[in-house]
């Protein structure tokens, strides 16, 4: 009796091995799959990306310059004035150009020392709770109670004078505009932020860090990477609304001097002529209008990549 050779027989792999490469991807991968799922999101970034590299790329490639007067060609559609040009002659794409960077930079500063001081102000009224806790939480209450625009152009119009002297014209009121938007827009993040910390600070791994000797600042690292999620979303939104600020105030004459050709500062020097010339205000109201909206739709993208709650 003969007896045939074993053959090797294919198993298929079980299904568990399947489902884990599910969850072999990153956090940040999970995210991006979530991220790419919102089409507004993505068109959003893609716009707001064309925005940046038009403001910092694009003075190379339209040379020419943002100041140059010829009064012949006020007012005037031409080759060499594509989007028209003012009641001086100047040429509207080169400012609008140059202007960006300024309005953008505006945005993405005070979104900075406005995510600063509410992550801090927030860390530590969720952190400590008590006594400290309830101050700062009435603290920001009063703050968020306050009328935005009267208190920001009363800062503005005090002090505009003083930072002028020291820093210069530009330097100074880009300092003070940027100051004043960050101070008076942290609250939201502050409260985001406490909130995360108080549910966080009770969890096992925080009382295992107080268990070894971890001090508050050392748990405080360990808590703040938990909280990232509303912190991203809240300063991704301050953007939009730093870079209204500043358009309000440079429209109302407070913001930066007039040969700065800020978005805002070009719709204040539109004003006079949108009978004549409806274009002036027609293009640095477009570039706010999709600066806003893209970095809003990348903020509600951000809260739905973010959420760990939702599934892919």
């Amino acid at each position: 009796m003969t007896f045939a050779e074993p053959r090797a027989v294919a198993v298929a792999p079980p299904l568990a091995a399947g489902l884990g490469r599910r969850y072999e991807r990153s956090l940040a991968k999970d995210a991006w799959l979530r991220f790419r799922r919102h089409k507004l999101a993505l068109v959003g970034a893609f716009v707001y990306a064309l925005l940046i590299v038009m403001t910092l790329a694009g003075p190379f490639g339209w040379t020419k310059a943002l100041d140059e007067i010829d009064f012949s060609a006020a007012h005037q559609f031409s080759a060499a004035h594509p989007l028209g040009s003012d009641d001086l002659g100047r040429d509207l794409l080169a400012r609008l150009l140059w202007g960006g960077r300024i309005s953008i930079a505006v945005g993405l500063s005070a979104m900075l020392v406005a995510i600063t001081i509410g992550v801090t102000v927030g860390a530590v009224a969720g952190f400590f709770g008590g006594s400290i806790d309830i101050l700062l939480s009435r603290i920001i209450e009063v703050f968020l109670s306050v009328p935005q625009l009267p208190l920001l152009l009363v800062v503005v119009y005090l002090y505009r004078n003083t930072l002028v002297r020291a820093l210069g014209p530009e330097i100074g009121v880009f300092v003070m505009i940027v100051g004043v938007i960050g101070c008076l827009n942290w609250m939201p993040t502050a409260r985001l932020v406490r909130a995360g910390f108080v549910t966080q600070r009770e969890r096992e791994y925080v009382e295992a860090a107080r268990c070894l000797g971890a001090g508050p600042l050392r748990i405080i690292k360990h808590i703040l990477p938990n909280t990232l999620s509303p912190i991203i979303v809240a300063g991704t939104l301050s953007v939009g609304a730093a870079m209204i600020a500043e358009s309000t105030l440079s429209f109302l004459g407070l913001g930066f001097p007039p040969d700065v050709p800020t978005w805002g500062r070009l719709l204040f020097d539109a004003q006079n002529f949108l009978t004549i010339a409806p274009t002036l205000a027609l293009f640095p109201g477009l570039m706010i209008f999709l600066a806003v909206l893209s970095i809003n739709f990348i903020g509600d993208g951000l809260r739905d990549a973010l959420d760990p709650r939702r599934t892919l």
